[in-house]
């Protein structure tokens, strides 16, 4: 597994050499002689600069998908810009990647099924980019003969395929709103519509019954779970930058534990940062408070078999439609996804019964677009994530961020902050979303988060 700062599997967590537990700390954030206060706490009097960068201000991220490693990491480089010690603890019972995000597609675009550009499309797909290039140089200048080994195994396997995506009309009505909506693309990930020809020697065999798809050349594919480890060895390395530059309080520990109510950690941080997903709705203080539904879905493994000579190209597309195929290598790739509404079924196993409903729903899909899959590729296994489903608005379905302390009783030093909802497009909503985050968590104030990710809280759910 990565070398994390710290790595533990109880309360008695394992520090790195440049890392000493205190007794007298929960998680591993050590209380200092100086009292843990927020920004905001201190803008009510002078501060001297000597004052600010001693000050150590104690995190707790709760989950470690897309969502809490993106508020670590700018957790992390904010602190580190702004001359402040900060301590993080991570806790996931499952450790890094090992709920929904671990186990998703990986196809990244700042686009609508409709080809329309998504709320604030341009700022979350620049940010979601620049932690993937963050995320690839920590990847690549990892030490090979280090715990690094023991995370992934797959050493040289890809963290990003940049093969593009490409999109068939399938009838008249989605001809003409895909080409209408492509009129209005970012520059960054441009939608060339292509005829059959073209788009066929992209992907031979691919079936194009309008003559004409949509090419997006600049969108990527990720393979989740290693995009999550090399995010968190980023993580790790800033640590020890800091570390060596005179930021030796700074520290970053990764706890493979629960929690199982927020009010736990009363006392032992100044902010909790909620990134669970589907999961928050079992917290005790949040269950039937939150706007969110939740939606099982299984995505499936295809391989070709050694008999088949012919592979999928390395510079062949993914594809989108009804269904979609991530393509992970020239004889692999996923197929999904279903979407089991109402689900309360946390696990990512999946049994022969539930594989086998996914292919005769996914199947007919992919094989409407790519005939090959039916012919040539066989089915090697399947997964499954449990989706926090945000509601409807007039903005799209976007995320739940805020400050959530009106929601517990008593008075509390701790600022608690919700940071969910991210549905099925949280690779592209975490790099920003993470990155506003951080910046409310440390100045205390939720201002800098727009008004259409805190307006949830208006729902009846959220004051019943």
């Amino acid at each position: 597994m990565l070398a994390p700062s710290c790595f533990i599997q109880n309360p008695n967590p394992r520090f790195l050499p440049w890392e000493r537990r205190s007794p007298r700390s929960r998680g591993g954030c050590i209380r200092g002689s100086t009292s843990p206060v927020l920004l905001s706490t201190l803008s009510q009097r002078p501060v001297s600069p000597n004052m600010l960068s001693a000050l150590k201000i104690r995190c707790a991220v709760l989950g470690a998908g897309f969502a809490g490693l993106s508020v670590a990491w700018h957790l992390l480089q904010h602190s580190s810009k702004e001359s402040q010690h900060i301590c993080i603890d991570i806790y996931d019972e499952v450790g890094i990647g090992g709920g929904a995000s671990g186990v998703s597609g990986g196809l990244l675009h700042p686009y609508s099924p409709k080809a329309k550009l998504l709320w604030r499309g341009a700022e979350c797909w620049k940010e979601s980019l620049n932690l993937l290039t963050i995320a690839e140089a920590a990847w690549h200048s990892r030490d090979s003969t280090s715990e690094t080994q023991e995370f992934d195994q797959e050493l040289d396997g890809f963290i990003v395929r940049r093969g593009g995506i490409l999109r068939p009309a399938m009838d008249l009505k989605n001809l003409n709103v895909l080409n209408d909506n492509a009129q209005n693309c970012l520059a960054s990930c441009r939608i060339e519509p292509v005829d059959k020809d073209t788009a066929q020697s992209l992907v031979p065999s691919l079936r194009v019954p309008f003559n004409t798809a949509f090419y997006m050349p600049n969108a990527v594919n990720i393979h989740p779970h290693r995009y999550l480890q090399a995010l968190f060895l980023a993580c790790e390395n800033l640590v020890k930058e800091m570390s060596s530059s005179g930021f030796g309080g700074t520290r970053l520990c990764l706890h493979k534990k629960s929690v199982n109510k927020l009010l736990e950690l009363q006392g032992e941080y100044d902010a909790v940062i909620i990134c669970v997903g589907a999961k928050a709705d079992m917290l005790p203080e949040l269950s039937g408070r939150l706007p969110l539904r939740t939606c099982r879905g299984v995505i499936a493994h295809l391989q070709l078999p050694d008999d088949i000579g012919e592979e999928y190209s390395d510079h062949s597309p993914s594809i989108l439609s009804d269904a979609w195929l991530a393509i992970q290598g020239p004889r692999s790739m996923y197929m999904g996804s279903t979407w089991e509404w109402k689900s309360r079924n946390y696990l990512p196993y999946v049994s022969a019964e539930e594989a086998t409903n996914a292919l005769k729903e996914l199947l007919p899909k992919a094989s409407a677009i790519y005939p090959d899959i039916i012919k040539e590729w066989t089915f090697a296994g399947a997964r499954a994530g449990l989706r926090a489903m945000p509601p409807l608005t007039p903005h799209g379905s976007l995320p739940l961020l805020g400050c959530i302390n009106d929601l517990l009783d008593g008075n509390h030093t701790c600022k608690y902050w919700l940071f969910g909802g991210l549905g099925s497009r949280g690779l592209l909503y975490h790099g920003w979303l993470g990155k506003l985050m951080a910046q409310a968590v440390l100045l205390g104030n939720e201002d800098v988060i727009p008004s259409q990710l805190t307006s949830w809280r208006r729902s009846k759910s959220y004051y019943n």
